[in-house]
């Protein structure tokens, strides 16, 4: 039968099934706090069960689920993770040993929301004492035994140590709860233990030592015997034989070395002796080493060799030599032993290893043929001794010297003279003369050195009277440099400033020239002139000891104060006297100045004499026109026939009433 659900129906279910699957989505909580409980205490012996109880208290809305995710950590290293939806979780520690000691915590993780709880320390007492078994209790010297200490149920890294007492035989850190090891023990009793401790962050806890284990080690018979023949008491030249034994039938990896210090001298002295011609250098400890597998013995002897002769002494005369010099070589033993002679003695002189004579004696020239490395040797009753080595090189005689200056040679300057020997074996005595008087003398001892010295002269011509002495032997060996022969500087002397033509007799269009010269001073001299404002010119630098520079077509403007200075190599510069020059008009400037003057002055006594003749001229006028007439009617004909008369005009008006104008054209 089927059931028809109507849609309205399916849409409220379908309502609220969502609206219950949403509940705890939307549900809104807070975790207030996070307790870790250590169960029974914090402090307990081993072997307890210890139970870590995580508890969460949050507080959320009514009704709604929560999934709660715990997290146990110890030393803050995550040990466990727990996913419930209760208020709490469980973390047991079952048959807790000291391993387990440490901090302790929780978190709860709720969603995204995360809380951590207090931290607590946990501690677990009580170690087991560990437990010693070996593979052996007798054993011979060489053999090994193998020795296993357990600690059982400790967990954590254990660090095992076993002793024999006070003596550490050896130690070893594992995860393991025992260690097991082979020990190659020396002769005699062990009384072996161990024990171990477990390291707890910033303490460490031990543990009581184990039993302890008697080990009974019987040394091996393979000590060594050493003889020698004749005695240990011997000359140079003795014959002396070493014979080692070992009181045991040798086994197939017996071993048997004799040697002398840290010489071996045989590795097979089971089978043969070791025999050899003594020499003075012999004198000391002999040993005889016996070996089988790990262990070894050792006997040993002291032997003194006496010399037949001491070693030779070579010696050479005079001890410093110039080449052509003669010289002696001797071969000398200061000490022999009375079973010989001197005359036994037998001598041979050798030089850079070839021999040169068989004798104890030699004499030679000094040269680059007999430099070289001397060695003597001496032998007697088959003892060959060698002296030390001595080196001859015949000096050489100084070379005549050079004499040269450091930098430029300035009157009236210190300046360095250097002498030098291009050969000449040191030291070497320099000394400066001046002719043949010495100035001053020094010693080069190294090869960086120079013969160097400081003087000064006022006259160029003093420079030739310097030499350099040279010597290196004596008198004999003096050598005289040429004279110096160097360029000597001038300073250059202050200058003197010529302006041609005359600075009185200049005028604009005119070239004037410039002249500067010095007294003295060592070419090439270097001129500098200067103008009116202080500024450079023109600079040149010539052969002579003057210079010139014009001035092309001058104007007024180039009027001003005018210098020179000169300077050369001496790096010391002169100046001049400033000069004056004036500059003045043109000769055709100054004629038409003179007629324009002139010409004014003319129209302006023109104008005075033509003043003057109209003022006379009014003055006529005036005193024509004042005489009175014969009839009371003359004014007025008067008036009326200058009226009528053509030649009356405004001039004459203005004349009669006075006003006259004088105009130049």
């Amino acid at each position: 039968m089927q059931v028809k659900i109507q849609p309205s129906l399916r849409m409220g279910t379908i309502l609220l099934l969502f609206l219950l699957t949403s509940e705890g989505a939307c549900a809104e909580f807070f975790i207030k706090k996070v307790i870790l409980i250590i169960q029974p205490r914090n402090e307990v012996q081993r072997s307890t069960n210890v139970s870590l109880i995580c508890q969460a208290e949050v507080s959320r809305t009514a009704g709604s689920h929560l999934n709660y995710k715990y997290i146990f950590y110890k030393d803050y290293q995550p040990l466990n993770t727990d996913q419930t939806n209760a208020m709490d979780s469980l973390y047991s520690i079952p048959d807790a040993r000291v391993g387990h000691s440490g901090r302790y915590k929780c978190a709860v993780v709720i969603e995204e929301k995360k809380r951590e709880s207090n931290t607590e320390y946990l501690t677990v007492k009580g170690l087991l004492a560990p437990v010693l078994t070996v593979d052996k209790l007798r054993l011979t010297e060489g053999d090994d035994v193998t020795a296993v200490c357990t600690a059982e149920g400790e967990t954590g890294f254990l660090m095992f140590f076993f002793r024999d007492g006070h003596e550490e035989l050896y130690r070893k850190e594992t995860n393991s709860q025992k260690v097991e090891l082979k020990l190659l023990l020396d002769k005699g009793t062990v009384n072996m233990f161990c024990y171990y401790s477990i390291n707890l962050g910033s303490t460490a806890e031990t543990s009581n030592n184990s039993n302890v284990i008697s080990i009974d080690i019987e040394e091996l018979g393979i000590k060594p015997n050493i003889t020698v023949i004749p005695s240990t008491y011997v000359t140079e030249g003795d014959n002396i034989t070493f014979s080692c034994s070992v009181n045991m039938t040798p086994q197939r990896n017996t071993e048997l070395i004799l040697s002398h210090g840290r010489t071996t001298l045989s590795s097979n002295m089971i089978h043969e002796d070791y025999a050899m011609l003594a020499k003075a250098n012999d004198s000391g400890e002999y040993e005889c080493i016996s070996s089988l597998g790990g262990v070894h013995k050792s006997s040993s002897l002291n032997i003194t060799v006496k010399e037949i002769f001491s070693i030779p002494f070579l010696s050479i005369h005079p001890a410093e030599v110039f080449e052509g010099e003669y010289f002696a070589i001797t071969c000398q033993i200061r000490s022999l032993a009375s079973r010989i002679q001197r005359e036994d003695i037998k001598y041979s002189i050798f030089r850079d290893k070839t021999l040169v004579i068989n004798d104890n004696g030699y004499n030679g020239t000094a040269g680059k043929a007999t430099n070289g490395k001397y060695v003597c040797k001496a032998e007697a009753n088959r003892i060959i001794k060698e002296s030390s080595m001595l080196l001859l090189g015949a000096k050489v005689l100084v070379s005549k010297p050079e004499i040269t200056v450091d930098g430029p040679v300035i009157v009236d300057k210190p300046f360095w003279i250097r002498c030098h020997s291009e050969n000449g074996s040191l030291p070497i005595i320099y000394s400066l003369k001046s002719n043949n008087f010495i100035l001053n003398r020094t010693e080069v001892s190294h090869f960086q050195e120079e013969a160097r010295f400081l003087t000064m002269i006022s006259i160029p011509s003093d420079i030739s009277r310097y030499l350099c002495e040279a010597e290196n032997n004596g008198q004999v060996s003096i050598k005289m440099s040429e004279r110096l022969h160097v360029t000597v500087i001038v300073p250059v002397g202050k200058p003197l400033l010529t302006v041609l033509p005359v600075p009185e007799n200049i005028e604009e269009g005119n070239d004037v020239t410039l002249i500067c010269g010095i007294p003295k001073g060592s070419p090439p001299i270097s001129f500098r002139f200067y103008g009116s404002n202080h500024t450079a010119i023109h600079t040149t630098t010539v052969q002579s000891n003057s210079s010139s520079f014009v001035l092309s077509t001058v104007k007024r403007k180039n009027s001003g104060n005018y210098y020179c200075e000169a300077f050369n190599m001496a790096d010391m510069s002169s100046r001049s006297d400033i000069v004056k020059v004036e500059v003045s008009l043109a000769m055709w400037k100054k004629a038409l100045i003179a007629v324009f003057c002139m010409l004014l002055v003319a129209l302006l006594v023109l104008f005075i004499v033509m003043r003057y003749k109209a003022k006379r001229g009014k003055r006529q006028m005036a005193a024509k026109l004042s005489v009175k007439p014969a009839s009371p009617k003359s004014d007025d004909s008067l008036t009326l026939s200058l009226t009528h008369d053509p030649h009356y005009n405004a001039h004459t008006e203005q004349m009669l009433s006075g006003e006259t104008h004088t105009s130049f054209a």
